[in-house]
């Protein structure tokens, strides 16, 4: 090969040396720059994300308003159902002194362990809001509630029993305790549900997230359990089946 010949293949190389050294820059260069954007949207992404501070005042924002969402209607409704609940703590908490059969003794320990705990938490959502708490106070078969609301207004909702009635219930013993007990224990347990649909049916009520989980747990238990006693009440013998 002449020095001509050698020279031309050399200065063909080193072109093709020179355009690879300009991609390798271009690429370089492509990508610091790629870095740097992304570089740069992650700081603001940091930026815009809330801090752990943001956060913890955010949720205590929410929590206040929740207290504050709650209206007349449902301070009513729990200062209501605080009374009417505390009757079927009376009801049932005859059971085991009447005779009562084996399945109506564990539904109305049922109904009193349900009870007492709901009581608990609607006195607590009055406390947290500032409202007035009813106070329960249980003699024998007699009730008497303090520090809301009006005490005969109280006896007179739906479905709470007469105190004649109790008188009846207190009376009966073996099968027709369990007789009237289911029977009056059904007609008790509508009240409590006709309640609740009062309450949803007024404009602006349960919107605050406690009450409605609540009301809505008070009318699913209470209708189940009204199915649960209609079945007893069908199984239950005559009268004059007792023996």
């Amino acid at each position: 090969m002449g020095i001509s010949g050698l020279y031309h293949r050399q200065t063909k190389g080193m072109k093709h040396l020179d355009r690879i050294a300009v991609l390798l820059i271009m690429l370089t260069t492509a990508a610091c720059g790629s870095t740097g954007a992304m570089v740069t949207e992650q700081a603001e992404e940091r930026a815009a994300r809330p801090s752990t501070a943001d956060l913890e005042a955010l949720y205590w924002a929410r929590q206040d308003s929740a207290l504050t969402k709650f209206t007349e209607a449902d301070t009513h409704f729990m200062t209501g159902m605080i009374a009417h609940h505390a009757q079927a703590l009376i009801m049932s908490e005859l059971a085991p002194s009447n005779g009562a059969s084996p399945q109506v003794q564990t539904l109305a320990a049922r109904i009193i362990n349900a009870q007492q705990d709901e009581i608990d938490l609607m006195q607590q959502w009055l406390r947290d809001r500032g409202q007035p708490v009813p106070e329960v106070h249980i003699t024998g078969i007699n009730l008497m509630i303090h520090g809301a609301g009006d005490h005969a207004m109280h006896m007179h909702m739906p479905g709470m029993l007469s105190q004649e009635q109790l008188q009846e219930l207190e009376a009966a013993r073996g099968l027709d305790f369990d007789r009237l007990f289911l029977t009056y224990m059904i007609q008790h347990h509508a009240g409590a549900v006709y309640m609740v649909d009062e309450l949803f049916s007024t404009d602006g009520a349960a919107l605050d997230e406690a009450a409605f989980k609540l009301a809505s747990g008070i009318h699913v238990d209470q209708v189940t359990e009204i199915a649960r006693m209609e079945l007893m009440l069908e199984q239950l013998p005559d009268a004059g089946e007792d023996s």
